[in-house]
């Protein structure tokens, strides 16, 4: 989903839909293809559906042109209100567009909060204070600010979601080991950390607790003593119920028999939000905190200003 403010949304429009008419769709062994097929035909099915509804709704503001046979799906371009008209992925290419005016940015980070989701947020703005504002209130694991979105490098670009998109250490952060040791790594401490990365781009990753972790025993002082050791933020429980009655938790601890596991991990995939581990055994740093990572082309223009220029115009 792509929001644009309304002030440069007709240029910008019309640059992505002259960008489209060049894209080549075929098959991937040819080295002129640009778009390759949908995984399998079900999903081209679905795809194919959500394209025709915003069709008969004169929602389709441009597709590719193809011939391709088989599974293709042309690149297409759709009008929404806002991503909240967005009921469920829509896992292919096609591109959702939504307008705000300026004064209207909050309401458009909290309506993308909303969604539940949070892997990978880009944005596009000269005006730092407006970067840092959005910065602030966007809950997504990745930032990435006048830049591409895709790419992370391993070290500078530590990769992983929060809320529905992820509940682990970020893949190639300095964390990530300590989820497959047993060893118990020292507690992490909230903080920012600069990483390395190509001159011109600045990569920082916040470390901070996660939503409370619900201790439910057997031994409960154990368990808050264990989290609160590994730099997270315990919370004592009353009952299996606290699973399903309790909204800000950041996941379960739970040291006792098989039966009740499996009844507490029933409990948290029935729950709406986020999705969280069950910990039966010692946490580590890793179980308990959580990561964000924030990437900026200091350059300010993304490696092309003569398109960041054309858009101002």
């Amino acid at each position: 989903c792509l929001y644009v403010q309304e002030d440069i949304a007709e240029g910008l429009t019309e640059m992505l839909t002259g960008a489209m008419a060049e894209l080549t769709v075929g098959e991937p062994w040819d080295m002129a293809t640009d778009i390759g097929p949908i995984i399998d035909a079900p999903a081209r099915t679905k795809i194919s559906n959500h394209i025709e509804q915003a069709r008969s709704e004169g929602r389709v503001l441009c597709e590719t042109p193809h011939q391709a046979m088989g599974n293709f799906i042309p690149p297409t371009l759709i009008r929404v209100g806002s991503i909240s008209d967005m009921k469920e992925e829509i896992f292919g290419p096609v591109l959702h567009l939504a307008t705000f005016k300026s004064d209207q940015l909050e309401q458009v980070i909290e309506d993308i909060n909303d969604t539940g989701y949070g892997l990978t947020f880009g944005l596009h703005s000269r005006i730092d204070d407006r970067v840092q504002q959005v910065v602030d209130l966007v809950e997504a694991g990745n930032v990435y600010v006048n830049r591409n979105q895709i790419g992370a490098i391993v070290g500078s670009q530590p990769f992983g979601g929060e809320g529905l998109s992820g509940t682990g250490p970020k893949a190639g952060g300095p964390h990530y080991l300590m989820k497959f040791m047993r060893l118990q790594g020292q507690p992490l401490e909230e903080q920012e950390m600069t990483l390395p990365g190509p001159t011109g781009e600045s990569n920082r990753l916040t470390i901070r607790p996660r939503a409370p972790m619900l201790c439910l025993g057997p031994d409960i002082g154990a368990q808050m003593s264990a989290v609160d050791k590994a730099g997270g933020r315990p919370v004592e429980g009353e009952g299996l119920a606290d699973c399903d009655r309790l909204d800000d938790i950041g996941g379960v601890l739970w040291w006792g028999d098989a039966d009740t596991a499996r009844d507490i991990r029933q409990r948290l995939a029935a729950r709406a939000g986020p999705i969280l581990p069950l910990i039966t055994g010692e946490p580590s740093p890793a179980d308990v905190i959580a990561e964000r990572h924030v990437c900026i082309d200091t350059t300010a223009s993304g490696g092309n200003a003569q398109l960041l220029a054309e858009v101002a115009t």
